[in-house]
């Protein structure tokens, strides 16, 4: 967790890596390492689970009745907080400790430097929990090499945290050789013995089935999109700008603001917003772009509006608006220190960036106001978005842990899913009061020692409900949740979506360089028809046997789209 941030979510590196590219990284560094992979599990190891099967596999619901949010989810958006924090009026939602005192190993990606085990806010964790946690904490940056040799290996720790992006390669195959099936202590009313599980919705429990088994302990993620245009709403105002409402109109504005000679630029790349702004399919987790379109299954990487959006954002490039920085694509560095100064105005980012921002700024540049644009359609009219998958990471636990264990776990995660207002998610993401943190005027702020202990760990087990909650920036929170829900308006659920799918093996690296390639073309380096060619050789290297084995998939399962 970030300093005093209180949000239910992953770090904000989640979304950001949670991309083609680095989906492509982990298959790249995983795959040798993982030919030994598998198991002796009998379930299938390719497709999905859903409809009567999977309704047999999930957890009843039983939604939270603890604490009430100030803006109530809507069109996919997560549950809102913009009161100050009362602690004296904090609920309890794990009345008694679950855990029976066992002990149990966590592998977990990590960001940043981790803290040494025994520390008070893992002894504190710990005795709230009834059990002792160990924590294996592996860089986050390099993880997808660490989780490939584990899962290669026999010695697998109790639970495995996996991303969604660190997902590629046989990875999907060996969750269902190596980890158990928690459908006997979880599946419909079992979850009951661990309310703040049965809480968590049941679109995220879907997205936990590996090979017809219940395996993942989620992370909800909101549908809503996750990728903002962010901007300096300050110096906007300043300025007299207005918010562009379509494509053409955002570069009228860009060449407006930009000025080299004064060292100011309108953007950084937008080439995720030019795929929201023509409606391209997502193209950053499994199943990777592909929808049923007028009967017709249709990968993203072979639409119209897929090149539109490219030569948009080529063109922008091209005009000079672009700050040089974006030219180094992924070597760039933190935009932060140049958007504060203002030399950029304008740049596509995890939604979580708006707080982040902000937080950073407050007391050093007053006047700084980040804010995030409304997306437009590319034409003037609404855009057309895509919903974003319901739960992005998982916590695993091995199959041969005892029931002991796995019942360990469970309450664990049953307190790291308490809802934001209670002293368990108070515990969870803020440690212990006086030593992690002090509360002035209803607002948490993190001692130096909270900084250092109370980090990425136990939000990695399982979370509640996607929650947005900023008592230091309530209006920041408010500004998250509406722009969420706005856009949530605009916003369609593909044919797969929801769904966990595994693909067969051969198909794996299909689309590792199409992400490079897209920066390559945006940059000018590439041209349009380089993707086209690309796309012509990818039909014929697998991917139409691709799109006959996903038709297969919707013909036998049906689709989720809406």
């Amino acid at each position: 967790m970030t300093p005093n941030a209180a949000s239910s979510s992953a770090p904000s590196r989640r979304s950001f890596l949670a991309s083609s590219a680095v989906a492509a990284a982990a298959v790249a560094g995983g795959m040798p390492l993982l030919a030994a992979c598998g198991g002796s599990d009998t379930g299938s190891r390719e497709g999905t689970t859903s409809g009567k099967d999977a309704k047999k596999l999930l957890p009843a619901y039983v939604a939270s009745n603890v604490v009430a949010p100030d803006i109530p989810a809507r069109n996919g958006s997560a549950l809102g907080f913009t009161a100050k924090l009362d602690l004296a009026t904090l609920k309890t939602s794990v009345p008694k400790k679950l855990g029976k005192g066992g002990k149990v190993t966590v592998m977990s990606p990590f960001w940043g430097s981790p803290p040494k085990q025994g520390n008070a806010y893992y002894r504190a964790m710990n005795d709230l929990i009834g059990v002792d946690v160990v924590w294996q904490n592996q860089d986050g940056n390099t993880y997808d090499q660490k989780l490939g040799a584990v899962l290669a290996s026999s010695d697998v720790p109790d639970v495995v945290v996996v991303p969604g992006w660190n997902m590629g390669g046989k990875i999907p195959s060996a969750i269902i050789g190596k980890f158990a099936d928690l459908g006997p202590y979880l599946s419909g009313d079992a979850v009951k013995e661990y309310p703040n599980l049965a809480a968590i919705p049941t679109d995220a429990w879907q997205r936990s089935l590996f090979g017809g088994k219940l395996r993942g302990l989620p992370m909800p993620t909101p549908s809503a999109p996750s990728m903002v245009p962010l901007y300096r709403q300050d110096i906007f105002a300043k300025e007299g700008y207005e918010l562009p409402e379509s494509c053409d109109e955002f570069m009228a504005l860009a060449k407006e603001i930009t000025n080299a000679r004064a060292k100011r630029w309108a953007c950084l790349d937008m080439k995720w917003t030019a795929f929201q702004a023509f409606g391209v399919l997502s193209g950053s987790e499994k199943p990777l772009g592909w929808n049923l379109v007028d009967g017709k299954l249709v990968n993203r990487i072979e639409t119209e509006e897929f090149l539109e959006a490219l030569e948009w954002s080529r063109k922008l490039f091209a005009a000079g608006v672009v700050h040089p920085d974006s030219k180094l694509g992924k070597n760039a560095p933190d935009p932060g220190p140049k958007f504060a100064a203002g030399e950029f105005l304008i740049y596509p980012n995890n939604i979580s960036q708006w707080w982040g921002r902000t937080a950073e700024q407050a007391t050093q540049n007053p006047e700084f106001k980040i804010w995030g644009m409304d997306v437009w359609g590319h034409d003037g009219g609404n855009p057309t978005l895509w919903a974003e998958q319901p739960a992005g990471i998982f916590a695993f636990v091995s199959k041969k842990a005892s029931e002991s264990v796995i019942r360990d776990v469970l309450a664990v995660a049953n307190v790291t899913a308490a809802p934001y207002g209670t002293k368990e998610y108070m515990m969870t993401n803020y440690g212990v009061e006086g030593t992690h943190y002090t509360v002035k005027d209803g607002v948490p702020t993190k001692t130096d020692q909270g900084n250092i202990e109370v980090m990425n760990a136990y939000v990695m087990v399982a979370s509640p409900a996607a929650t947005i909650a900023h008592p230091d920036f309530p209006d920041v929170a408010k500004g998250q949740v509406e722009w969420q829900q706005r856009m949530g308006a605009f916003t369609r659920k593909s044919s797969f979506w929801g769904m966990q799918i595994t693909e067969p093996a051969r198909y794996t690296n299909l689309s590792n360089d199409v992400e490079q390639l897209e920066d390559d073309i945006v940059r000018g380096r590439k041209k349009i028809s380089d993707m086209q060619q690309f796309v012509s050789d990818w039909k014929s290297k697998g991917g139409d046997k691709l799109r006959d084995w996903y038709k297969k998939v919707l013909d036998d399962n049906g689709s989720a789209a809406s």
